[in-house]
């Protein structure tokens, strides 16, 4: 009895699994796309990498950006030493100056 009322309902069951199934894989190739367009590395079902890039170009592209970027540290703290002695000047010229500009005034009151 059972059977015969599902019975008209098994080929629109079937179809949506197929559907389902069909968008599942057509997602699948879809991101696999965007990841190879966009420059990602691909991966297997555990998270690592199918094709790791470890050629010797990468390895010497790594080591110079490396020793660029200590250059632009040591740069950037040797500046930031700069800023503070000018500061300090600055601050220093506007104090003097307050208090010269006062003694002339205290000189000839």
């Amino acid at each position: 009895m059972i059977e015969t009322e599902l019975a008209p309902y098994v080929p629109a069951i079937a179809l949506m699994g197929v559907s389902i199934g069909l968008l599942g894989v057509i997602g699948w190739i879809f991101t696999t796309w965007l990841r190879i367009k966009n420059g990602y590395p691909l991966e297997n079902s555990w998270g690592k990498a199918i094709y790791p890039k470890t050629d010797q170009e990468s390895v010497e592209r790594i080591k110079l950006l490396s020793q660029e970027n200590a250059q632009l540290r040591a740069e950037i703290s040797a500046m930031k030493d700069r800023l503070a002695n000018v500061e300090r000047i600055v601050i220093d010229e506007n104090h003097a100056l307050t208090r010269d500009i006062e003694q002339l005034r205290g000189k000839s009151n």
